[in-house]
């Protein structure tokens, strides 16, 4: 009797621990999807902007234990009314402004500081392109012709069976993708529901099947593209992201501080706009792609990729290997963006870097993204 009423009491504790365990994880699934459907409220976006490892899983990217880079102080820069008043408009939280690799000014805004990890959003589209250009350079992709599903097997089948790694780089996948950020049934608020529900982007990915264009025939903005590019890194490498990403780039870079990205239930890093850094870490990138990759005394990034990169070469001109190129610019002007108002600006003719974070919600309102441009221009100019 005394050994049936152990084991009993055995099961008894086994099955109270597995119920707190099944408690705490869907506790902490209904506080990520609650995060999701909130991330963007007005009384909550500036807060979660600066804190998406207290909403999401996320997976550390470690500066290293080598010597901060410098960012030697240049002439301060006086800020306009007009900026000031836009910085007010756009909900600015950060900005750190570099000309000829000194800073001229940084201020931070909205009860935010200069050691806030901030979120890039689509921004980290274009450093993950940077780390593409590393791998092929080290020859583990034979070409940009390659098809996408020759490094990423799962995608047979998918939508993208049959585009190249070349089409995804310039957006011309053809996948048909809802970007619209404002329908919640839209293809981009379903991923953000499948990382918050501890989902696999791979498997969202592969899951996509009908096209609007055949590829490299269209140019139209698909996020997920973007992840296609990070399973073809890790195809070819048979590493992760997250690794590649800090030994090739962030830790050889000097960053000020350990960066994260957020990821997929997998812990598969959203690449595709998932990584934070402090804002002075963005103008350090935004520095080194000024100067054809180099850095520190170190080219960290093939410069020839560099300037592939920051070329238009999209079906329909405007944008590059995962950057932006504004209407009307100059070479070498330059944009790496992101929903909500983050932007790394680089103009190489002026030897300007504008890098900035904000949480502006209404960036989608008619004549911002152009007043936007038009100010970091006046900005460039004017130093």
């Amino acid at each position: 009797m005394k050994t049936l009423l152990k084991r009993g009491m055995q099961v008894l504790l086994v099955l109270l621990v597995v119920a707190v365990g099944v408690g705490v994880w869907k506790r902490e699934l209904v506080l990520r999807l609650i995060a999701v459907n909130t991330l963007f409220d007005a009384d909550r976006i500036v807060q979660n902007f600066s804190h998406m490892d207290a909403l999401f899983l996320t997976r550390p990217l470690p500066r290293g234990d080598g010597a901060v880079s410098p960012l030697p102080m240049g002439t301060a820069a006086v800020l306009s009314p007009e900026v000031e008043k836009w910085v007010q408009d756009r909900a600015v939280t950060g900005m750190v402004i570099l000309k000829d690799g000194a800073v001229v000014h940084e201020s931070y805004y909205l009860g935010t500081g200069p050691a806030d990890l901030r979120i890039s959003w689509s921004m980290a589209k274009s450093v993950l392109s940077a780390l593409f250009g590393v791998v092929l350079a080290e020859g583990q992709i034979a070409s940009l012709d390659d098809p996408v599903v020759k490094y990423a097997p799962q995608l047979v089948g998918s939508a993208y069976d049959g585009a190249s790694i070349r089409h995804v780089l310039n957006m011309a996948s053809g996948v048909r993708f809802n970007e619209d950020y404002m329908d919640f049934n839209s293809d981009i608020n379903r991923m953000g529901r499948v990382l918050a529900l501890g989902g696999s982007m791979d498997d969202f990915a592969a899951g996509l099947v009908a096209r609007d264009a055949e590829p490299g025939t269209a140019w139209h903005y698909v996020s997920i593209d973007t992840h296609v590019i990070g399973m073809v890194i890790r195809g070819a490498t048979g590493r992760g992201i997250a690794d590649l990403l800090g030994e090739k780039i962030l830790q050889p870079m000097g960053l000020e501080a350990d960066a994260y990205y957020v990821t997929d239930g997998l812990g598969e890093p959203f690449v595709l706009g998932g990584l934070n850094l402090r804002t002075r870490d963005y103008a350090r990138i935004g520095q080194m792609i000024l100067q054809n990759g180099a850095w520190n005394g170190r080219q960290i990034v093939p410069a020839d990729w560099v300037r592939q990169s920051i070329t238009a070469s999209a079906p329909g001109g405007g944008y590059g290997f995962q950057w932006w190129l504004p209407a009307g610019g100059t070479v070498g002007e330059v944009m790496a963006q992101g929903v909500y108002g983050q932007y790394i600006y680089i103009h190489q003719g002026l030897g300007v870097v504008i890098a900035i974070n904000a949480a502006d919600r209404g960036f989608e309102d008619p004549g911002v993204y152009d007043g936007t441009v038009a100010l970091l221009r006046q900005i460039a100019a004017g130093l």
